[in-house]
């Protein structure tokens, strides 16, 4: 069983990650944030810690938003978009168990003191902005690294936000250059 509360914005979602993990779960309604549903996020932070795993989309996006700013110290899981993807309808409870159970095994926590590993250098360096397919490496290094899908600002802040080395950064690059080169 997961120790933490999963926080999802509806019942499908709810019912894909029951189906996938052994996990208590607190379902936002979307963006009906009532002072009772915050209540019982507030009380599963206090007591278990949470994990924020919203849908990977601009609704998801701003949810995570309004709750990481209620509970700094929360986890985040991210789900690959086109793994919650089904019919034009964007949704965790579109994903398989496998693409729930990986995300939830990729668990970021936020890191609090102002961290600058890494610079808008090293996403151009590797080609993560102002390419062509910039924005296809950063999906596929998101996947790879946990953090998500992303533009090129935020998916900077991710990298610093969530403590990830030099080590990992470079190690995920030489997995996706495989993925894209086949080499």
């Amino acid at each position: 069983m997961i120790k933490e509360v999963i926080i999802v914005e509806g019942k499908g979602d709810l019912l894909a990650v029951k189906r996938a993990v052994d996990a208590d779960c607190i379902v936002t309604s979307g963006f009906g944030l009532n002072k009772k549903i915050i209540e019982d996020i507030k009380n599963a932070y206090e007591k278990r810690g949470i994990i924020i795993f919203t849908d990977p989309d601009f609704s998801g996006e701003k949810i995570r938003e309004k709750l990481t700013k209620l509970f700094p110290k929360a986890k985040h899981a991210f789900l690959p978009r086109e793994s919650a993807e089904k019919d034009g309808d964007i949704g965790i409870e579109n994903a398989s168990k496998e693409a729930i159970i990986e995300a939830l095994s990729k668990v970021k926590t936020e890191y609090f003191e102002d961290r600058c590993e890494f610079t808008y250098e090293d996403l151009y360096k590797n080609k993560l902005t102002g390419f062509e397919n910039s924005s296809l490496l950063r999906d596929l290094l998101g996947r790879e690294l946990g953090i998500g899908y992303c533009n090129a600002k935020t998916f900077l802040k991710r990298l610093n936000r969530y403590g990830i080395t030099r080590e990992e950064f470079e190690k995920a690059l030489k997995k996706i250059e495989v993925k894209v080169n086949g080499t």
